[in-house]
């Protein structure tokens, strides 16, 4: 989950899919509030955003992926490679997380549907696995920067622990908010803690 960045303003078809891609999602979302995941099929989604179910997959090829799909993934690493040279790998991932959930928080929409999101990943086992898909895939990503940052070998045994770590945390962290229906301010301040926890270790 992290903000898209492209250079300049995008072109009108790219806002167009942007708009498409959220029509669907928002859908989506309110289907499966009423009636539950489930029970929303794929056509019933596309009726909603008054698109055809070959355009829902077209955007996302499978249900679970409107779930988890959002409009912030390239962003992220654009911004991890745009962090100072030198900084702490640990610390360059917190500001960039910072100023994603920032981000995320400050619209209201965006809000609900990170807590609905985090929901049903606890509570739908196939999201639950495409999710762990998306994650790792993700995961290489960033990793092949903070690789690229630090002289190391994406393949290194020390960068995918400390990627899965920090995926992790921010797993952990999203998932105890949500469950305990915290006010949104709340989110940051908790992802403080948990990446004081990979910094500093858990003092007993």
């Amino acid at each position: 989950m992290c903000p898209r960045a492209t250079a300049g303003r995008p072109g009108l078809r790219e806002r167009k899919k942007v708009q498409t891609r959220q029509a669907i999602r928002k859908a989506a979302y309110r289907l499966f509030a009423e009636d539950g995941y489930d029970a929303t099929p794929v056509d019933r989604i596309a009726a909603e955003a008054d698109v055809s179910p070959s355009t829902v997959f077209r955007y996302f090829p499978t249900k679970e992926d409107i779930v988890l799909t959002d409009e912030y993934d390239d962003g992220m690493l654009d911004a991890l490679r745009n962090r100072p040279a030198g900084e702490p790998p640990l610390d360059a991932l917190r500001a960039v997380m910072h100023e994603t959930l920032t981000m995320v928080l400050a619209d209201p929409d965006e809000c609900a549907e990170l807590v609905q999101r985090q929901l049903l990943v606890r509570d739908v086992p196939a999201i639950r696995g495409r999710s762990l898909e998306t994650m790792t895939a993700t995961g290489r990503l960033l990793g092949a920067v903070v690789a690229d940052r630090t002289g190391r070998s994406p393949d290194d045994l020390e960068i995918r622990v400390f990627i899965a770590a920090v995926f992790g945390s921010l797993h952990e962290t999203t998932m105890y908010w949500a469950e305990n229906g915290l006010a949104n301010d709340a989110l940051v301040p908790l992802l403080n803690r948990a990446f004081d926890v990979l910094s500093d270790g858990l003092h007993l």
